[in-house]
């Protein structure tokens, strides 16, 4: 396929796994339309009260649903220890649990995302944060000749056919440039002036945000091959000391690795044509 951003809302980002408006808020700020999405409906009804002026203008669209294969009622975990943890995917929801955070099932309404994408158009950006879900969201976009212009998404440290097949997927669609954004910086992150997205806001970003995106991320675009070599060495690192590693499984290692001060973050992949 060849990249098309012709019938692209250059005015229009989606944050997918809105949470409770943290990233919105900034893309709000900066000028966007967003249309939020959530599955928790206590998580939408506290982005609503934080951003009501949003809402009220129409600048600001929030659907409470979990995206999915299939249209219809679904299960999802919501996540007793850690809000960001909620997920529908029961294999995220068992991880979740070995390391302490058990989870609550509810029912929710889950949607495709390709109904989505035809119902309110084709963003700028796409934001993908859904906690083992945002391949869905990428897989969706086969269907459409247009395409963001930018996209992100968590990917895994766990599994390096995963994550390589997650860049064989924004490779067919036709991205070409990456950026690795390790999201223990993202607080640091400094808003350009004068801004090369929207309107220029001095934000602070609090830990757990998406933080910049599109031509505003810092750093240079890097190809593929490029990428997937940053991505090794967090491999090589996540095997040893990341929350799967040997030492993490076991209570006295967690202590020692908060004693020296040793932390697991992750990694944010950001795509452009």
């Amino acid at each position: 396929m060849s990249p098309n951003v012709s019938n692209t809302n250059r005015s229009l980002i989606y944050d997918v796994g809105l949470h409770l408006g943290e990233d919105a808020e900034f893309y709000l700020k900066k000028g966007f339309r967003v249309l939020g999405i959530e599955a928790v409906a206590g998580h939408c009804a506290q982005a609503r009260e934080r951003l009501r002026q949003y809402v009220d203008s129409g600048q600001l669209t929030i659907l409470n649903v979990a995206i999915t294969e299939r249209s219809g009622p679904t299960r999802f975990f919501v996540n007793e220890a850690n809000s960001v943890w909620g997920t529908t995917s029961e294999q995220w929801a068992e991880r979740n649990r070995r390391f302490g955070a058990g989870s609550t099932e509810v029912r929710v309404d889950g949607r495709e995302f390709a109904g989505i994408l035809k119902e309110f158009g084709i963003p700028h950006y796409l934001k993908i944060d859904i906690e083992g879900a945002d391949l869905l969201c990428i897989q969706a976009l086969k269907n459409f000749d247009s395409l963001p212009s930018y996209i992100s998404l968590e990917s895994t440290k766990t599994c390096w056919s995963e994550l390589c097949n997650e860049f064989a997927l924004l490779k067919d669609l036709g991205y070409s440039r990456f950026k690795v954004v390790n999201q223990a910086t993202v607080p640091n992150q400094v808003c350009p002036r004068p801004p090369k997205e929207g309107l220029y806001v001095d934000h602070r970003f609090a830990h757990g945000s998406s933080g910049l995106f599109g031509a505003e991320i810092p750093g240079l675009w890097l190809s593929e091959h490029e990428a997937l070599k940053c991505y090794r060495r967090v491999y090589h690192y996540y095997r040893v000391l990341g929350d799967e590693s040997y030492i993490y499984r076991h209570r006295l290692g967690r202590r020692l690795m908060d004693m020296i001060g040793v932390r697991d973050y992750w990694y944010d992949t950001h795509a452009a044509l």
